[in-house]
């Protein structure tokens, strides 16, 4: 015995097989980003929970630090408490504050990434260093204002004191 599909029952399974690939090919980098993000002005949006696990591709590691389409990337205008190696329960409580703040901020609408006016493109550590921008008010200066973060280049900010 023989079953065969007609063509009307063959279409939604294409349509959801299409949708699907076009789906892993949007978390994927595309052309220029393999080796890191270019700098875009225009509008990203994106979904951001808190990195969990060892796949990273879009989240938010700390308050100062996310992953975002493959690339790992230190926000550079500010310093945030320390969430992995904290100095005192003061920084940890801190840092994870900082860290669902920046959460929160990426997730309420769509932002920008620019290169720091001062040139640099990686930290020590091979991260892209960005401004993450919102109505060219950049995320990171609201976190300073709301006393979960210190300009970078400022004083070294000490989380741990009263």
């Amino acid at each position: 015995m023989t079953f065969t599909t007609s063509p009307a029952r063959r279409w939604p399974a294409l349509a959801a097989l299409l949708l699907a690939a076009a789906g892993v090919l949007s978390v994927l980098p595309g052309e220029g980003e393999a080796q890191g993000l270019a700098p875009r002005t225009e509008p990203h949006r994106a979904l951001f929970p808190v990195c969990a696990g060892p796949v990273r591709v879009t989240c938010v590691v700390d308050g100062d630090t996310i992953w975002y389409r493959g690339a790992k990337i230190r926000l550079a205008d500010i310093d945030t408490p320390e969430v992995s190696r904290p100095g005192c329960p003061r920084e940890a409580m801190l840092g994870r504050q900082a860290t669902e703040r920046l959460r929160s901020l990426l997730n309420a609408g769509a932002f920008a990434l620019t290169p720091p006016p001062d040139g640099r493109t990686r930290d020590r550590y091979g991260r892209e260093l960005r401004i993450v921008t919102r109505g060219g008010q950049s995320l990171g200066a609201v976190l300073v204002r709301e006393g979960l973060a210190a300009r970078w280049g400022g004083p070294r900010r000490e989380w741990c004191g009263a």
